[in-house]
């Protein structure tokens, strides 16, 4: 599996590569039209890879067996198309649990009075370092359920609170407004390192800059410490989500991988219309009780279902909350058009 490991991040760093270094040169807002773009061409490419998966294990190439990984019964229809449907089930999941977290990015971003201009720059760096962190978070959790089947009673205990504590959220009318700008990690940073306005002067559009020869941070790359912070904090509740979808390390990582790569451009097409989506986080909130009850209870071995099963529940759960938020949304505009 080496040069797949291999391959797989040769692509990625390539991806990369092309996005900021070529594609995406200059410090400039993206359309709607553009960021919509890149957003279906990210989606594309990563469900793209679900035929890649499914080829891989299907002639077990380089030794790839996603029965031996899984520990799948004997009669189970074949390798590829289960490893495929599981790639496409860990994708999904944590494509909509970036949701959220890019909710709180925006909060981020308006604390620090971040442009638009700049934000993709920020963004990218961001999701670099989130790809290393989820990376080895992941490899972390497999390891441990693989060691200590017991885990999955903690991972399955702490999905199912974190899924009602976010239901509850989704009720709740607390908007107050956020300042990360003044939070305890920038506090402990200005103790060691000047910082300066990354957002206007001359050092606008900088993460690190010198000032009479000595280092400093900008205010931008105090909100990509934030940002990457953030989504440490939110990795606590995928990693054990897609864990529970499929503990095979490749399947796992490049699933997730693939959904944080669509993440940057699919924030300028959320950002402005996250509102609309209330029933979303509510929906979330039901995937995570139901995926926290599977996998406590599929260990007790009081629970089995097939990967098409566990996909479906997942792609069914997110549509109905984002149809839902769509019927409640075009609601509220009429009657607002009638009231005007």
């Amino acid at each position: 599996m080496l040069l797949f490991w291999l391959g797989f991040f040769a692509l990625v760093a390539l991806l990369l590569v092309l996005d900021l270094g070529v594609l995406h040169r200059k410090a400039e807002a993206p359309s709607l039209a553009s960021a919509l773009g890149w957003t279906i061409g990210w989606i594309a490419l990563g469900l793209s890879f679900a035929i890649i998966v499914y080829l891989i294990y299907e002639n077990h190439w380089l030794g790839a067996d996603l029965e031996r990984c899984v520990g799948l019964p004997p009669n189970h229809s074949g390798d590829g198309p289960d490893a495929a449907i599981t790639y496409v089930s860990a994708y999904l999941l944590e494509w909509a649990l970036s949701v959220d977290n890019l909710l709180v990015i925006a909060l981020v971003f308006t604390g620090f009075k971040v442009p638009s201009k700049y934000q993709h720059r920020v963004l990218f760096w961001g999701i670099l370092g989130a790809v290393v962190f989820r990376c080895a978070m992941l490899t972390g959790g497999s390891e441990l359920v693989s060691m200590f089947g017991w885990v999955y009673y903690i991972f399955g205990g702490y999905l199912a609170w974190q899924g009602i504590k976010l239901g509850r959220e989704a009720f709740s009318d607390d908007d107050a407004e956020q300042h990360p700008e003044k939070s305890t990690t920038v506090r402990i940073l200005r103790r060691f390192v000047r910082i300066v306005d990354g957002v206007e002067g001359p050092h606008a559009g900088k993460l690190t800059t010198r000032i009479d020869g000595r280092f400093a941070l900008t205010t931008l790359m105090i909100c990509l410490i934030v940002v990457e912070l953030t989504d440490v904090l939110f990795a606590l509740d995928s990693v054990p989500a897609v864990v529970s979808v499929v503990p095979e390390k490749f399947v796992m990582v490049t699933s997730n991988v693939f959904a944080i790569l669509g993440l940057r451009s699919m924030y300028f097409v959320l950002a402005s219309a996250m509102a609309k989506f209330q029933y979303l986080k509510m929906a979330l909130g039901v995937l995570l009780v139901l995926i926290g009850a599977k996998m406590i209870l599929a260990e007790a071995n009081l629970y089995s279902a097939t990967h098409g099963v566990t996909l479906g529940a997942i792609g069914g759960i997110l549509a109905i909350g984002v149809i839902a938020s769509v019927i409640a949304s075009r609601r509220t505009t009429a009657a607002e058009a009638k009231t005007a």
